[in-house]
Order: C-alpha cells, then sequence, then structure tokens
C-alpha cells in the first residue's frame, strides 16, 4: 500500500484532471488544485510521520492538530487529500481529518504516503434509518440500520472511513461481526477511551434494528456488516445527513 511517496505521488496526482478552484474563492490560495470530490473520486493518504495540521499552506500558521502514525486501536492513521498547493517551493496538502466536527486543514507533502483513490461513497440517511453504498448513481449496497439515540445522535457531516476492525470471532459482543471506525466523533462521548469515535459496526442485538438505538455509532445486522465488508474499504467518503 505504501509504495508511492506523495513526493512522487504529486506528479501522479497532477496528470488528474480536476478543476483548480476560482483564486476568489477564500479557502483557495492561488494556484489550489482540487483533487478529491468526494463523491465520483476521492483520494486517500497514510500518515507517514507525525505532522501539525495547519489553517494556512505555511509553516508558520496555526496549529490545528497533531496528526499521528497510527490510530487508537493501533491501525495505520489516514486521511483524506482534497487539494494541494505549491507554496515556495514546499507542497502543500488539504485534507481531511479524524475528530470532532468538521476537520480540515494543511500538512505538508513529506508526510504522507499516497494510499488509494476510490470511486465510491457511503450515504447515511439518519432519518430513514439507511445505508447505501454508492458508485454513481448505481446501489452496490444498501441495508436498513440503528443509529445514535435522541440524547446522543450520530453526527451529520463529511466524513470518511478511517480504518477496519476484524473480522471477529466472537459476535455476541457488541460490535457484532465486523467494525469499520470513521473519522466523525461523538461530542456526546468525549470521555469514552479513544474519544468517542463513531463506528459502523455488527450487533449483537439485531431485533433493534432499524431505530434510534445506540451512543452514536451505526449498527448493522451482522450478515448486513459482513455484505458491506466485502466492498468497503478504508478512505472511501461517507456523508452523513
Amino acid at each position: 500500500m505504501r509504495g508511492l511517496a506523495l513526493g512522487s505521488a504529486a506528479t501522479a496526482l497532477a496528470l488528474v484532471a480536476v478543476p483548480a478552484l476560482p483564486a476568489s474563492s477564500s479557502a483557495a490560495p492561488r494556484g489550489y488544485v482540487r483533487l478529491s470530490d468526494e463523491r465520483s473520486k476521492t483520494w486517500s493518504a497514510w500518515v507517514e510521520r507525525p505532522a501539525w495540521v495547519r489553517g494556512s499552506p505555511r509553516m508558520s500558521a496555526r496549529k490545528k492538530a497533531l496528526l499521528h502514525t497510527a490510530t487508537y486501536h493501533g491501525s495505520p492513521e489516514l486521511v483524506v487529500v482534497l487539494g494541494k498547493v505549491t507554496v515556495a517551493g514546499r507542497r502543500w496538502l488539504y485534507v481531511r481529518y479524524a475528530g470532532l466536527g468538521d476537520r480540515r486543514g494543511w500538512v505538508p507533502g513529506v508526510s504522507l504516503w499516497l494510499a488509494r483513490r476510490t470511486d465510491k461513497r457511503l450515504v447515511l440517511d439518519r432519518s430513514r434509518f439507511g445505508l447505501r453504498l454508492l458508485r454513481g448513481r448505481r446501489v452496490l449496497f444498501s441495508t436498513r440500520i440503528g443509529v445514535g439515540a435522541v440524547g446522543s445522535p450520530t453526527p451529520a457531516g463529511r466524513y470518511y472511513i478511517r480504518e477496519r476492525l476484524g473480522p471477529f470471532r466472537n459476535t455476541n459482543s457488541v460490535y457484532g461481526a465486523l467494525a469499520f471506525g470513521t473519522s466523525a466523533y461523538s461530542p456526546f462521548r468525549t470521555d469514552w477511551p479513544g474519544g468517542g469515535q463513531v463506528g459502523i459496526h455488527g450487533t449483537n442485538q439485531p431485533y433493534l434494528i432499524p431505530g434510534r438505538i445506540s451512543n452514536g455509532c451505526v449498527r448493522l445486522r451482522n450478515s448486513a456488516v459482513r455484505r458491506l465488508g466485502k466492498s468497503l474499504r478504508v478512505g472511501t467518503p461517507l456523508l452523513i445527513r
């Protein structure tokens, strides 16, 4: 998976037909190139070395968060690469990263390694208790789900699949047969180990699905999460609405 460093991957990414954002956009510095639309194309990258996420593409910019090379669960840390720009000879990548709320910022390109590109996306509808895996308009997978209860709702927003955990031999656990860690975090469970990361996982209580049944995680029947696991990989964008 780590066969191509972003120092050289950036050359390959430059060949992708993606539009530059308007120079007048307050969020886009001059020369910015968009790499991911989080719909038809999404690039992800491993964090190869610890790096600060900054508010703008310069080393003196405000520090927003520190990226580590591994997650709380020990999986390689992953970010979604939204775009790139070169400033004063240094390549910067605009990334979406894990944490509470809408986490986006700038990381030096030398700190990341290109993972892969996907044309799939996950869409979660909390009001209809539905989860779909899509490629374009084609539905590859669809299932009914359980979401966060009224007091601990599953957070809405744009996220991604950050890590895969399992499969588990003991399917009678609260995580069922398989679990995916997302980049989303619940503001109602920040005191939990790992900070309250929102997962998509199986269950030992399938009779509660569909419904508002969890502390913020997304529950699937074990048969459904196994089927999803055959097609879903880390780096896939996730829209929760």
